[in-house]
């Protein structure tokens, strides 16, 4: 809907603010972990779906990572299923492991690819089987008390390797990939990965020039619960150290972190409730989150 308070003068400044960064990330490739709220509440959906159609045909390189923790729970929920986490992570056996592969790579990808796709983009949706792309081992935890115990969640995957080609193949031909964080073993077994670390790996592969992790808070907050609008590797170090970052917020961190030490210019943690937070980061000076910088 059209706010009827702002003049074509106000909308015309704000099409020239984008100019610049337009040019700046034509041709350079944007890594997007889509989650969190603007993935359920319809309008935000649509608003999601609408910046990464506008991004693409503006010259960028889009890539769509997805998480799908809450219609997973739904389906266990439904086969009678408890969901349990360790450290972040989902517990997977073999049963949940089917649950998870169909939800993700069934259910989930397909919606994210049509909701892109009626917007005007060409989505295409892969898990890590496809091509072998996202090849994986099993993740083993280590125990906090215990560091040399380590922990078994099962079918939990640790990312060995991403092959880029497919994802050039799609790009070249004005193709959107939409990857469902799903990767395969040395012997074809399913590891369910979490999408946070797929994100981060592939920006890191493809040495993207952003990684936008959407997310359900502002962004990184202070011990006072102020948001930090720019942050280095070292000042989050310090933080996770004193303990003001924890709990769900290490993994998006931690994968956040290794890509901006591995060759991604900027990692960012924005706020997914937010209307055009994709836009509005990438596109704008008034940016919805906090900017990690590779240094």
């Amino acid at each position: 809907m059209t706010d009827r308070t702002t003049t074509p003068s106000i909308e015309a400044a704000i099409l020239a603010e984008a100019l610049p960064y337009i040019k700046r990330f034509h041709g350079r490739t944007i890594v997007v972990k889509y989650g969190g709220n603007a993935m359920t509440d319809e309008h935000l959906k649509q608003c999601f779906a609408r910046d990464v159609v506008l991004l693409k045909l503006v010259g960028m390189n889009v890539v769509v990572v997805h998480g799908g923790g809450p219609q997973i729970e739904t389906m266990l929920t439904r086969v009678g299923k408890k969901g349990e986490f360790i450290q972040g992570m989902r517990v997977t056996d073999a049963e949940t492991m089917e649950i998870v592969e169909m939800v993700l790579g069934g259910q989930v990808n397909k919606d994210v690819v049509n909701l892109i796709n009626r917007a005007g983009g060409k989505a295409v949706g892969l898990t890590g089987k496809d091509g072998n792309f996202i090849r994986a081992k099993k993740l083993l935890l280590p125990n906090k008390s215990n560091p040399a115990d380590l922990i078994d969640v099962g079918q939990v995957g640790d990312i060995v390797q991403v092959d880029p080609s497919l994802i050039g193949h799609l790009e070249s031909g004005s193709f959107i990939p939409v990857i469902a964080p799903i990767g395969v073993g040395q012997d074809g077994e399913t590891y369910n990965i979490n999408a946070d670390v797929v994100a981060g790996k592939i920006a890191e592969v493809l040495k993207a020039e952003k990684l936008v992790l959407l997310t359900n808070t502002p962004g990184v907050l202070d011990q006072a619960g102020a948001l930090i609008t720019g942050i280095t590797p070292k000042q989050i170090d310090d933080m996770v150290e004193d303990g003001t970052l924890s709990g769900g917020m290490l993994p998006k961190i931690g994968s956040a972190l290794d890509a901006a030490r591995n060759g991604v210019k900027s990692v960012h943690i924005i706020d997914g409730r937010v209307e055009h937070a994709l836009l509005l980061e990438i596109l704008t000076d008034h940016g919805v989150g906090t900017m990690i910088k590779s240094h």
